[in-house]
């Protein structure tokens, strides 16, 4: 299912857009604040943005810039009272793929969505989260703090298998088999051990990497 992240404080409006994209089978998620939206995009990464532009806590264009730095091709239209052309002209200079003024047909709405996803096609499977760590599965780059983190293969072989499963414990045995033994490299536990230190050093100790003591490892959300 098609699923976009609406950043609006006037429940209104975001009721009334939710309830029909949500009658063409998009789930509409609604984030009041910039904070709720960082917080939900740390979890998730949806198939688009909607994004007004004046907030409580602040303006949709820093927001914007944040989005960009960690997902460069996540698709996000502006959906906004602001159309000043300045306003418009920011708008995409901060990063935005499309720019709508309120007031708005959703009909049109939607017809701009569904235009500017064939584009750009449904980027949101290649990204993947983590509290402060990003990867981007198409270019096979990792990010901390938007921060570009080298890894080696089998470092990177190991995060991206953590978090292809984000939430779960998975044993010192499932990760050796499928980093190393799938591919004929067969290795001592230590070297999970080594590798997964470096890592940990590579990434600043992260707090969403665990450790389960005596079984694996586990990747989740901290807030």
């Amino acid at each position: 299912m098609m699923e976009l992240y609406y950043v609006e404080d006037d429940r209104n409006i975001a009721s009334a857009v939710k309830d029909y994209l949500g009658q063409k089978g998009i789930k509409v998620t609604i984030c009041t604040t910039l904070a709720e939206a960082r917080q939900a995009l740390n979890h998730h990464v949806p198939t688009l943005i909607l994004l007004d532009w004046n907030m409580p806590d602040g303006h949709g264009d820093s927001l914007c810039q944040w989005i960009r730095s960690s997902w460069k091709e996540l698709p996000i239209i502006f959906l906004t009272v602001r159309g000043d052309s300045a306003d418009i002209v920011s708008g995409f200079q901060n990063g935005a793929d499309d720019y709508v003024v309120k007031p708005f047909a959703l009909e049109v709405l939607y017809s701009r969505i569904l235009a500017l996803l064939r584009r750009a096609g449904n980027t949101a499977g290649q990204y993947l989260s983590c509290g402060d760590i990003r990867i981007d599965q198409n270019s096979r780059s990792v990010s901390c703090r938007s921060e570009e983190i080298c890894l080696s293969v089998s470092e990177y072989e190991l995060l991206l298998y953590l978090m292809q499963n984000k939430g779960r414990t998975v044993t010192r045995e499932k990760i050796l088999e499928q980093i190393w033994d799938v591919k004929g490299n067969y290795v001592n536990d230590n070297t999970l051990t080594v590798t997964m230190k470096r890592l940990r050093d590579k990434l600043c100790q992260p707090a969403c990497i665990k450790t389960v003591r005596s079984v694996g490892y586990r990747m989740e959300d901290t807030y």
